[in-house]
């Protein structure tokens, strides 16, 4: 018969909890949420922020490979839009924001080669 006193008792019952109550439930939901900020959405929001810069920064004469895989040369730049030479001869317009990236002399774009020399090649 204790063991119904003793449930029926909620003195007995928070201290026997550790006094935590509804706080300690969510106390791992909290972690969760702290470490998927730091491994996933941080790093991202940098990364975005480095694009942007490097949007914000293009110039004539750039060699560039736009998100769909067009490699071209910049010729003309406005706000929005960036006119590229993908042949002797032909321009097309593109938008800034489908610009994936740099292409150096060698045409490896600067994010690989920059991946390479963190890994250590």
């Amino acid at each position: 018969m204790t063991g119904v006193a003793f449930a029926a008792d909620p003195v007995a019952g928070a201290a026997a909890g550790g006094g935590l109550g509804a706080f300690g439930q969510f106390i791992p939901l909290i972690l969760i949420f702290v470490v998927f900020y730091f491994l996933l959405i941080r790093p991202q929001q940098k990364q975005a922020k480095q694009h942007q810069a490097f949007l914000s920064d293009l110039k004539k004469g750039y060699k560039i490979v736009t998100k769909g895989g067009i490699h071209g040369e910049i010729t003309g730049l406005t706000d929005k839009v960036v006119t590229l030479e993908v042949a002797k001869g032909v321009e097309i317009k593109v938008s800034r924001d489908a610009i994936a990236g740099a292409l150096t002399k060698e045409g490896v774009p600067e994010s690989d080669k920059s991946e390479a020399k963190k890994i250590g090649g």
